[in-house]
């Protein structure tokens, strides 16, 4: 994916030099033995910062997801609720029922979010011996394939009181946690507050090469060290990957602000196109959706003009806006979609 402006995600950010020099310079040692100082030092910041007791380093993002489904699903079926545009349903190959043994119970709402009378309706009732046992309930902040919403905080709380209420476990994705923070100026630790375990990922907006961290209780920390372990997820001297993830927190997430506002730069210039369909009032952070004639005829012309975005229907287009695209790449791009429109 070597365009010239690319779109296609915000995984396709390339670490700053003066990331690649604080990574070239970082103090490492055996990870696997909790020896190595740069990612110890990254965890505890990260745990501090979500507002939890211990945190884990972990490769990616669906590494964490898979880890705490893991952790709070028990064999035999337990059930999942989320939203069905959520990434581990979507997107992670399978993996609750691989490797975990859950049953996903996919649930409707508005822009990739459901409320807590839509949860209530789902949850069998109590005591009932013929459907999957609730257990977890995972939210996805910001929605991904929704279009970069930002869940209310009022209907986040609702949904933790429905699932405290049926003593279920509580999972939050926070891939673009820290662009839900800066679009609402809510604290990370305040989105986290709740729930039994959440995540952030470096490798999006933040601009890291590798990398995620999960953050729960030391308890269940622990014990996702052992399945961290069982799937490979262990490392030797990952301080040199960690410190890309420190410099981010440093130095890239006040900066997420120009990512939103390039995002919505580009849906004021969409919108004015016959041929495409677009609410721009929906651009809430760095993730515009909008429909056009023929995807894949789309993508075919835009890649003409050095443009990638990319496909998430036959009809649908993602673009993403992230820290190696300018305000001028934003012209670019219009400049390729008004030519192949």
């Amino acid at each position: 994916m070597n365009a010239r402006v690319n779109l296609f995600s915000d995984t396709q950010t390339l670490p700053t030099p003066a990331m690649r020099k604080a990574m070239s310079e970082a103090e490492v040692g055996d990870e696997q033995l909790m020896a190595d100082p740069t990612v110890n030092a990254l965890c505890a910041r990260v745990a501090q910062l979500l507002g939890f007791e211990a945190a884990v380093f972990l490769p990616s993002g669906t590494m964490c997801n898979q880890i705490a489904i893991r952790l709070h699903v028990r064999p035999g079926g337990d059930a999942i609720y989320l939203h069905r545009t959520a990434h581990p349903l979507r997107h992670e190959a399978g993996g609750p029922a691989a490797l975990s043994g859950a049953t996903v119970i996919p649930l409707d709402g508005e822009r990739g979010t459901f409320d807590a009378a839509t949860l209530q309706a789902a949850l069998p009732t109590e005591g009932d011996g013929y459907e999957p046992r609730p257990r977890v309930v995972l939210i996805e902040q910001t929605t991904n394939i929704a279009g970069g919403h930002v869940w209310p905080l009022e209907q986040v709380r609702g949904v933790l009181e429905v699932a405290g209420a049926r003593g279920m476990r509580t999972h939050l994705d926070g891939a673009r946690l820290m662009n839900a923070v800066v679009a609402s100026g809510v604290p990370a630790a305040d989105w986290c507050h709740g729930f039994d375990t959440a995540w952030i990922d470096f490798t999006k907006g933040l601009g890291a090469p590798i990398g995620a961290v999960l953050a729960g209780s030391r308890e269940l920390i622990d014990e996702a060290w052992r399945y961290k372990r069982m799937i490979g997820g262990a490392m030797r001297q990952a301080g040199i990957v960690a410190a890309g993830a420190l410099y981010a927190l440093d130095h890239h997430v006040d900066r997420l602000s120009q990512d939103h506002a390039n995002a919505r730069q580009l849906a004021l210039g969409l919108v004015d196109l016959d041929a495409i369909t677009i609410d721009p009032k929906a651009v809430e952070t760095n993730i515009v959706i909008f429909d056009v004639p023929n995807a894949a005829t789309f993508l075919q012309r835009i890649a003409e003009h050095d443009v990638a975005m990319s496909q998430i229907g036959p009809t649908t287009i993602r673009a993403v806006t992230h820290l190696d695209i300018s305000a001028d790449d934003i012209d670019l791009a219009l400049s390729a979609v008004r030519a192949a429109v």
